[in-house]
């Protein structure tokens, strides 16, 4: 098995990232809509799912080959990788929000810099889930 930096350290990450970026602007960018209609901390989960939605399908035609699953059970396991993404998106992002950076920034500024900071936390934990999990093919015996 790799090591864990060797993980990271790849053409496949690369283009994690890159596919991740893209559907983190969204999730970002999405949240200032939505916020035009909810409450804050529902415009971050509302974000999350629109962000979700295209992670999924820029991980699945960009980022990983076709794993052994049904394409039903493979978007099932999307879904269960990012729930604990979006634990982690939305503890940070409050926390951050309500505890440590709205006073000094401002209402605005301040949960708009802690929802960046939470989208882009859960980086790792994401790859490396729907690496082994959700894209994840049988080893092929020799």
């Amino acid at each position: 098995m790799k090591s864990l930096a060797a993980q990271f350290m790849n053409k496949q990450f690369l283009k994690f990232l890159l596919a991740g970026g893209l559907a983190a602007m969204i999730n970002f960018g999405s949240r200032f809509f939505y916020s035009l209609f909810v409450d804050f901390k529902i415009a971050v989960i509302f974000a999350f799912f629109t962000g979700l939605v295209s992670g999924y399908l820029l991980a699945r035609y960009i980022v990983f080959e076709a794993g052994d699953h049904s394409r039903s059970k493979e978007a099932g396991y999307y879904i269960l990788v990012n729930l604990l993404a979006l634990a982690q998106t939305w503890l940070i992002s409050v926390f951050l929000a309500d505890l440590v950076l709205v006073s000094p920034l401002g209402q605005e500024n301040g949960e708009a810099t802690a929802h960046f900071v939470g989208v882009i936390f859960p980086v790792f934990t994401s790859f490396l889930g729907h690496k082994y999990f959700t894209f994840a093919s049988k080893p092929e015996s020799h």
